[in-house]
C-alpha cells in the first residue's frame, strides 16, 4: 500500500496499478533507497520516477517529493495549477547530490512544502545532456559558477527565472546563507507577487540562452596561430611543481596533454613535451590514480593530485588510456604503458556488462562500518589493514612506497599516492628495485582482493553510446600500440554490442538499461562511436567498422548538421523542441561532440579520398572560429582536429602477401614506438582482403607486397613515397614531420624537415 506523498494529491488508480507492477518486476529482493520505510520493510513512499530506469531517478523513487520525470505532464500541470517548475539536475555517482537528496528531498517538511507549492522534476544529466547544457549556462549566467546537483526554477512555459546548485537544508541561523527550505519560500512569494519581473527575468535569460548556445558563428579557418596561442595560453599557466594547470582543484582534462604532444611535434620545442609528460608521471603517481585496481577518479580536491574526489568515470579512464597511450610513443617511458594496462584491466573487471558493453561510473561514497555512507572509505587504508592483509616486512615495504601512515591524508585513512620513484624508495629501503616491484605487484592484486570483500560504492550500470564510444577508441588504440589482439577484441566486442542493440530503425540509441534501449541519441554518442569504429578498423584491419562508420556520419549529416552555417547541433531535426537547439562549442571533461566530428571528417576523407567529408569539417571550423581565434582553450579537443588540418597528414598503408598478415610484424613493430597522430592505416593482405578494403580506401587499389614481402606505403596527398620494406627506412618516412615554425610571436608552416 502506497501512503499519499505529504502535501501531494493522491495517485490515480491506473498509476497505482503501474506502481504495483512495477514492484512486482522488480522482485523481493528489491531494496528501496529511502530511509522512510513501511512496517514490512517496503518504500513508505512512491512516485512518479519508479517507473523510470534511469539508475539516477530510480535513486530518488522513494523520496516523499512528488516527483515528475522531464516530459510535457509537468510542464501542462505546472501550467493547469499555476505553479512555478523546480528541476533538479544531477547524475547517479554525483556525492552532492546525494548529500542534497539526504538533507532536503529525504525530509518530510520540506518535500511537504515542495509539493504543495511547485511542480518537481527530476533529471539524469546523463541521459539529457540537452536540457542539461540550457539550465547549467542559465545557471552560470545568473550566480556565475554551475555543477551538479543543479536547481533552476522555471515558469510552466520552461522559461528559468532562477537557480544555483547545491543549498543547505535551512538557513544556517547567522544570516549568511539561505536555507533550501527557505529559499523555496521566497521563491514561491516572488513568483506569485512579482509575476511581470519573473517573466521578464525568463525572456532576457532565454535571448541569452539562444546567443550563446546556438550563436551565428564565423567563416574563416583556423591558422597555425591557432595553436601557437593555445600552447602559450597552457604554458602561461602551467603548474611546474605538480603538473597540470596551476592552482585547485585540478582535473585531468584542464591540462590537454594530447594538444600539448602534437604542438611539441610540430615545433620541436622540448617545453612542451615535458608539460605532457611531468603532467602524467604527477598524475598516475598522486592519489587519483587508483593504484589498487587502476583507473582514475574524478578529480584532484587539492593542486597535487593526492586526495581525489572518489567517483570514477568511464570517460576519464577512456581518455585517459589515450593520452598515456600517445605520451607513452612519444616518449617512450615504459610506466605510461602500465598507467593503460592496470587502467584498461579496472575497465574489464570492474565496468564491463556481460554482454559486452561497459557500466557508466562508480560511486564516491560507500558504506562504513555502522552503516553509514561515506566518501573515500573504500579506497583508503591504514597501517594496520595493511599489515593484516600484507604481514609486517611486506606492509612496510608498500606502507613507505604508497605513503601509508598513522595519521593519514584523508579523514584519518590513507589514500595511496606514490611521491618518489620505485628506484629511490628501493634506494631508501635498501632492497633491490626488482624486489620492491615484486613486492608491490603481489601487494596489489591482495588489496584489490581485500577490498573486494568491504562494501562497494553503487556502480552506475547504465550503458550510454558516447562513454562507450570512448572505451572502444581506448581499447583498440591500446591493442594497436601495445601489440595485444586481446584488446582489439574486447573493442570489437563492445562495438558489436552497441550497434546491436543500441539502435532503432537504423538510429542510435543514448542508453540501455537492462536490456532496455533508451531514448534517441545526441551528437557525442554519434561522434564519439564513429571515432572508435576508426580507431578499431585500424587496429583489426575489418573493413566492417569503417563501413559503420559511414553510415552513422551519413546520419549526422542528414539529422545533425547546420547545413548553413556549419557545424553541428547536440539534437537531431526530430528532436524534442526545446528554448534553444545547442551546437556544443566548449571541451570539458568530457570533448565536445563538434570537436570529435570534425577530426571524424578529416579522417574520413584521408581514408575515402572523397573532398565532401573535409569541407564538412571546414563547416565546423568555420562555424568555431570566434572560439578558435579569441579562446582556443576552450576548444582543447578541437585543438587536436586543427592541427591535423593544419599538417600534411600521412596515409600508411601496409600491404602483406595473401594469407601471410603476419609478414607485417616488423612493420608495424615500428609504426608503434613512433608517436605519428595525423595519419590514417590501413593493413592488408593481397588478393579479396585488399579489394574489399579499396571500395572505401582506394589508394589501397593497385599496392603490391614487392617481391613477396611485406611492403609499406607512406602517402600525403595520395601521392606515395617510394614503397619499401625495410623497417629502417619505413621510419625514416613516418618520422618525416610538416614543422610549425614560431618566429616573433608568430608561427608560420615550414615543409618537412
Amino acid at each position: 500500500m502506497v501512503s499519499p506523498l505529504p502535501g501531494a494529491p493522491g495517485y490515480d488508480p491506473e498509476l497505482l496499478r503501474r506502481f504495483e507492477q512495477a514492484r512486482k518486476t522488480r522482485g523481493k529482493g528489491y531494496r528501496p533507497r529511502t530511509k522512510h520505510l513501511a512496517p514490512d520493510g517496503g518504500a513508505k513512499y512512491t512516485n512518479r520516477l519508479f517507473l523510470e530506469t534511469s539508475p539516477y531517478l530510480l535513486q530518488h523513487a522513494h523520496n516523499p517529493v512528488d516527483w515528475y520525470p522531464w516530459g510535457d505532464e509537468a510542464f501542462e500541470q505546472a501550467g493547469t495549477v499555476g505553479r512555478p517548475v523546480f528541476i533538479s539536475i544531477g547524475y547517479s555517482t554525483c556525492h552532492w547530490c546525494h548529500v542534497m537528496e539526504e538533507e532536503s528531498f529525504e525530509d518530510e517538511e520540506i518535500a511537504r512544502f515542495l509539493n504543495e507549492n511547485f511542480i518537481a522534476v527530476k533529471v539524469d544529466r546523463e541521459e539529457r545532456p540537452d536540457v542539461d547544457a540550457i539550465y547549467m549556462r542559465a545557471v552560470q549566467a545568473l550566480t556565475g559558477q554551475g555543477g551538479w546537483p543543479l536547481s533552476v526554477w522555471l515558469a510552466p512555459d520552461r522559461k528559468p527565472f532562477y537557480g544555483g546548485t547545491y543549498f543547505p537544508p535551512r538557513d544556517d541561523g547567522s544570516g549568511r546563507g539561505v536555507g533550501f527550505l527557505g529559499l523555496l519560500k521566497g521563491l514561491r512569494n516572488a513568483y506569485h507577487a512579482r509575476s511581470d519581473q519573473v517573466a521578464e527575468v525568463g525572456l532576457q535569460l532565454t535571448g541569452y540562452l539562444r546567443e550563446a548556445l546556438s550563436p551565428e558563428g564565423g567563416k574563416e579557418l583556423p591558422t597555425a596561430e591557432t595553436l601557437s596561442a593555445a600552447a602559450q595560453f597552457y604554458r602561461s599557466r602551467f603548474d611546474p611543481v605538480n603538473g597540470g594547470l596551476d592552482g585547485a582543484p585540478k582535473f585531468p582534462s584542464s591540462l590537454p596533454v594530447r594538444f600539448l604532444l602534437r604542438y611539441h611535434r610540430r615545433t620541436g620545442e622540448p617545453e612542451f613535451l615535458e608539460m605532457a609528460r611531468l603532467t602524467l608521471a604527477k598524475m598516475a603517481g598522486g592519489g587519483m590514480y587508483d593504484h589498487v585496481a587502476g583507473g582514475f577518479h574524478r578529480y584532484s580536491t587539492d593542486g597535487q593530485w593526492l586526495v581525489p574526489h572518489f567517483e570514477k568515470m568511464l570517460y576519464d579512464s577512456a581518455l585517459l588510456v589515450v593520452a598515456y597511450l600517445e605520451a607513452y610513443q612519444a616518449t617512450g617511458e615504459k610506466e605510461f604503458a602500465r598507467v593503460v594496462r592496470e587502467t584498461l584491466r579496472f575497465i574489464e573487471r570492474d565496468m564491463t556488462a556481460p554482454q559486452g558493453g561497459f557500466y557508466s561510473a562508480t560511486d564516491a561514497d560507500s558504506l562504513v562500518p555502522g552503516g553509514r555512507r561515506e566518501e573515500g572509505f573504500f579506497f583508503t587504508w591504514t597501517p594496520q589493514e595493511l599489515e593484516a592483509i600484507l604481514g609486517p616486512e611486506r606492509s612496510r615495504i608498500v606502507g613507505r612506497y604508497f605513503g601509508v601512515s598513522e595519521q593519514g591524508n584523508f579523514e584519518g585513512r590513507t589514500v595511496l599516492h606514490a611521491s618518489e620513484s620505485p628506484a629511490a624508495v628501493a634506494g631508501s629501503l635498501k632492497i633491490p628495485e626488482e624486489e620492491l616491484r615484486a613486492v608491490l605487484s603481489e601487494a596489489k592484486e591482495l588489496l584489490y582482493r581485500e577490498r573486494s570483500r568491504r562494501p562497494h560504492p553503487l556502480r552506475d550500470e547504465k550503458i550510454l553510446t558516447a562513454w562507450n564510444g570512448l572505451a572502444i577508441s581506448a581499447y583498440a588504440r591500446a591493442g594497436l600500440v601495445l601489440d595485444d589482439s586481446r584488446y582489439v577484441e574486447r573493442a570489437a566486442d563492445a562495438a558489436r554490442f552497441l550497434l546491436g542493440n543500441l539502435r532503432r530503425e537504423g538510429r542510435l540509441c543514448r542508453t540501455c538499461t537492462d536490456g532496455q534501449a533508451g531514448k534517441n541519441a545526441y551528437l557525442e554518442d554519434y561522434a564519439f562511436l564513429i571515432a572508435g569504429l576508426l580507431d578499431l578498423y585500424e587496429a583489426g584491419g575489418d573493413p566492417l567498422w569503417l563501413e559503420k562508420a559511414v553510415e552513422l556520419d551519413a546520419i549526422l549529416e542528414a539529422r545533425f548538421e547546420d547545413k548553413s552555417r556549419g557545424g553541428y547541433f547536440l539534437t537531431g531535426d526530430d528532436h524534442e523542441d526545446l528554448l534553444v537547439r545547442e551546437k556544443p562549442s566548449y571541451d570539458g571533461a568530457e570533448p565536445s561532440g563538434n570537436s570529435v566530428a570534425a577530426l571524424n571528417l578529416l579522417r574520413l576523407h584521408e581514408f575515402t579520398a572523397e573532398d565532401g567529408y573535409r569541407r564538412r569539417a571546414e563547416g565546423v571550423f568555420r562555424y568555431m572560429e570566434e572560439v578558435l581565434r579569441t579562446s582556443p582553450a576552450a576548444l582543447s579537443e578541437m585543438l587536436l582536429a586543427v592541427d591535423f588540418l593544419l599538417d600534411a597528414p600521412k596515409q600508411i598503408l601496409l600491404v602483406a602477401p595473401q594469407g601471410k598478415k603476419e609478414m607485417t610484424a616488423s612493420l608495424l613493430s615500428v609504426f608503434r614506438r613512433r608517436f605519428v597522430p595525423n595519419r590514417i592505416l590501413s593493413v592488408v593482405t593481397e588478393g579479396e582482403d585488399q579489394e574489399k578494403n579499396a571500395r572505401i580506401v582506394p589508394l589501397l587499389d593497385g599496392k603490391e607486397a614487392l617481391d613477396r614481402q611485406a611492403t609499406a606505403y607512406v602517402c600525403e596527398g595520395r601521392v606515395c613515397r617510394l614503397p619499401t620494406h625495410d623497417p629502417a627506412e619505413f621510419e625514416r618516412q613516418l618520422c618525416a614531420v610538416n614543422m610549425l615554425r614560431v618566429a616573433s610571436g608568430k608561427v608560420r608552416e615550414t615543409g618537412e624537415d
